[in-house]
């Protein structure tokens, strides 16, 4: 796949902050289609990539041998991979990548039919496992916390009482359902199912935890002076890496409710790019409106110690 097929949100910015050089190495936690590989290998540094996805590997065949390496493996699992203090940059774009959601055999989509899936590798339950089986009340949990739906409560006792009788299979079958309870679009903007299936998507893949375990692993393999960049597309995410960065700056008491307790007084281990968030241009959301809630933060690691709670 070229790169004018796909261009990666905020990329020249993520490529600006990470400031690559031939020579270094940096990671692409979420290889994707390769859109900030490429951008990287073209400044001469190298690149190993991570991707749970086994289906991202056919997009790595025009890719150089010599300064290029995809790992199929979870991004929080760099440090174990490549060691401690050896990488140069860290790049995380976050959420479910373009050529997922436009595959409708990948189920990610209520836009397009296709099966109850949404696992972004080829493991664990998939979102249909999750629907037919969990406790109402753990389902409600899901919908309201990872969905932000303040009629969680109301969604999920419909689709226990629908999944007693038939169950869900199907993606076009769920948000037509979600849908329906919901009473129907009403003038809304957006689908009345997009925000549930946003949080049945990150339950299943267990989206959160693998974000704060991952900028703990990249806290371990960036060497001191390295960066790390890392793009959200809604507030949970945002919420977790703007934590986790002001924490590890030393800006905010730690202990927050997406950060754990740490040690008093330990050093700064990054140190803020720039304050507050960076957020895509006129022409880059004309081009590409799933780009509109993107943000993003960056930091350098500082010489500083990793974090007695990250190891």
């Amino acid at each position: 796949m070229s790169e004018a097929a796909h261009v990666s949100v905020l990329r020249d910015e993520v490529v600006e902050a990470l400031a690559p050089k031939a020579g270094e190495t940096h990671v692409d936690g979420t290889f994707g289609a390769g859109g900030y590989t490429r951008a990287i290998l073209a400044t001469g540094a190298s690149v190993v990539a991570f991707d749970r996805d086994p289906s991202a590997r056919r997009f790595a065949g025009d890719l150089p041998a010599d300064r290029f390496r995809l790992v199929e493996a979870r991004f929080s699992e760099m440090d174990e991979v490549l060691g401690e203090a050896s990488v140069d940059g860290v790049a995380l774009d976050l959420g479910v990548s373009s050529m997922q959601l436009d595959e409708a055999e990948r189920g990610f989509s209520f836009m397009r039919d296709g099966p109850l899936d949404m696992r972004m590798g080829d493991t664990g339950q998939t979102a249909a496992d999750l629907v037919n089986t969990a406790e109402p009340v753990e389902l409600a949990r899901i919908l309201y916390v990872y969905g932000e739906e303040r009629q969680s409560r109301r969604v999920a006792a419909a689709i226990a009482r629908r999944r007693a009788e038939q169950p869900f299979t199907r993606t076009l079958e769920l948000a037509d359902f979600i849908e329906r309870a919901l009473g129907g679009r009403r003038g809304a903007k957006t689908h009345p199912a997009t925000r549930s299936f946003q949080a049945i998507r990150i339950a299943v893949n267990e989206e959160l935890s693998e974000l704060e375990a991952g900028l703990v692993a990249a806290e371990k393999t960036l060497k001191a002076g390295g960066r790390l960049c890392v793009v959200t597309f809604h507030s949970l995410e945002d919420r977790i890496v703007k934590s986790f960065l002001s924490v590890r700056a030393g800006r905010t008491p730690a202990g927050s409710r997406h950060a754990p307790p740490v040690e008093a007084g330990a050093a700064p281990s990054f140190q803020l790019l720039f304050n507050g968030a960076k957020a895509p241009g006129d022409a880059e959301l004309a081009a590409n409106p799933r780009a509109r809630s993107a943000k993003l933060r960056a930091a350098v690691r500082t010489d500083a110690p990793v974090w007695r709670d990250a190891a």
